[in-house]
């Protein structure tokens, strides 16, 4: 009778097998998760849009029912709190840090309740290089190029711009843009004067809310003062 052998161990990996396992599934990975970053942040990116985009309708339906105007600087009351009958809240009952779409998916510090800053700027003359500030709500028909005049862009994240966790922090009134120095391309550090707009939120720029009230995407090299003049 043939004898009868009993059954093929399974072959095990051998060193080189497993290492070189290793190796592919590395190089897969390191293919692979730049690419997901990069997915990340672009769809981090397409949200901040998209709240602006709300935020944006906001405003629209709070000129409409306020005689046109608009909130420009923190001084004035806030316009977070201004728009919150127009993001589904109530302006004297409830929290605004309840909305979302005050705040960018991308801003470091998720403590930050507000992670936009207001044009609070004005200037004098076509020739005035640097403008101050304005804290009063402002008529649209003030803008007398409303498609390419900025209104909104995205708040800073340092160490001389404010946290702001509840309305009541004291530099709440830091919720804007009314200086040169303010601009994304600025080196300043200066709380007062110091850069206020991200330079690099979402790549190498960041959203900003125009006055027509529709969102575009600049790069800081070529965010210039332009783009803030009211009139």
């Amino acid at each position: 009778m043939t004898e009868q052998h009993g059954s093929a161990q399974p072959k095990a990996f051998t060193l080189i097998e497993l290492l070189v396992v290793i190796a592919i599934i590395s190089l897969l990975l390191s293919v692979l998760l730049p690419a997901l970053r990069k997915a990340k942040a672009q769809g981090q990116q397409t949200v901040c849009n998209s709240n602006m985009v709300q935020i944006g309708r906001a405003a629209y339906l709070y000129a409409g029912d306020n005689q046109t105007f608009i909130p420009r600087g923190g001084q004035f009351g806030t316009w977070f709190k201004c728009f919150l009958p127009y993001v589904g809240q109530t302006a004297d009952t409830d929290d605004y840090r309840n909305v979302k779409i005050y705040r960018c998916l991308s801003f470091p510090d998720k403590r930050q309740t507000v992670c936009y800053v207001v044009s609070s700027w004005t200037f004098n003359s076509k020739t005035d290089l640097t403008g101050h500030e304005i804290t009063e709500p402002t008529k649209l028909s003030v803008f007398t190029h409303p498609m390419t005049t900025i209104y909104m862009a995205e708040n800073e994240n340092a160490s001389w711009r404010p946290i702001i966790e509840d309305e009541s922090h004291p530099d709440v009134q830091r919720l804007d843009i009314w200086n040169p120095g303010h601009l994304p391309a600025s080196t300043g550090t200066d709380i007062g004067t110091g850069r206020r707009i991200a330079p690099n939120r979402h790549r190498a720029g960041c959203n900003y809310l125009f006055v027509d009230w529709h969102v575009e995407y600049i790069p800081t090299k070529d965010m210039s003062i332009r783009y803030w003049r009211d009139k």
